[in-house]
């Protein structure tokens, strides 16, 4: 019981601690650019309208996309909130692995468990379906979130085989390729925003989430190598 609570302690800690980080600095880096795909959105949005031509802002049609946060200190602590819950729930997957792995922690082998982590959830993911901001063209939802998985199952089980001494690494380098083999589901319609302005917000999209990871990994084997090691 005690371990469990101590589990679940950490989780909150590191998750919160990594949260926080991950929020300030895509806070300072990434919200400007998704302001600035938005404006984009919005010009091409009323450029492509005939009431917005004839009437201006009074005859565009507005569609209700249900409630969402209102600029300034509630959309602000709403992202805060949410990045927080992500990184608690992150943390919680992350010492999970670490458990089931039987493995002995301290904030270095912490830190290599992070970036197993980043390669998982963002970097094979990327790599077929890059993060984009508003007004980019995207591929189906639901064929989207399928390949995302798919992804992430197969890079963790690629990766465990990959780093396990036996005769089965072949089959993990497999499973590193498979979902990409596959391809991720394509585009549709037209992009909205510059190019460059894409480039820039998926680089920094995984940029920041390779710190998140690497912050989470190294605080949680600190706290788990310090206290009780798994």
């Amino acid at each position: 019981m005690d371990r469990f609570r101590h589990l679940i302690t950490t989780a909150l800690l590191a998750g919160a601690a990594a949260g926080l980080i991950l929020f300030v600095v895509q806070h300072l880096t990434i919200v400007p650019l998704i302001d600035l795909a938005e404006g984009y959105e919005d010009a091409a949005a009323h450029a492509h309208s005939p009431a917005a031509h004839a009437h201006g802002d009074a005859g565009h049609v507005h569609e209700d996309a249900g409630w969402q946060p209102a600029p300034g200190l509630q959309r602000i602590g709403l992202t805060a909130l949410t990045t927080v819950l992500s990184g608690i729930g992150f943390a919680a997957v992350l010492l999970a692995a670490m458990r089931v792995a039987g493995a002995r922690l301290d904030w270095r082998r912490g830190l290599l468990w992070g970036l197993a982590g980043f390669a998982c959830f963002v970097l094979a993911p990327a790599l077929g379906l890059p993060p984009k901001p508003p007004g980019a063209a995207v591929g189906d939802l639901h064929a989207r979130q399928l390949w995302w998985f798919g992804t992430v199952a197969a890079t963790a089980i690629g990766l465990s085989l990959i780093c396990r001494p036996s005769g089965l690494r072949w089959l993990g380098a497999v499973l590193l390729l498979v979902p990409h083999l596959l391809g991720a589901p394509p585009p549709i319609g037209e992009d909205l925003v510059p190019r460059d302005l894409m480039l820039r917000f998926a680089a920094l999209s995984v940029a920041t989430n390779l710190l998140f990871w690497m912050v989470l990994g190294t605080i949680c084997g600190w706290f788990q190598g310090r206290n009780q090691p798994i």
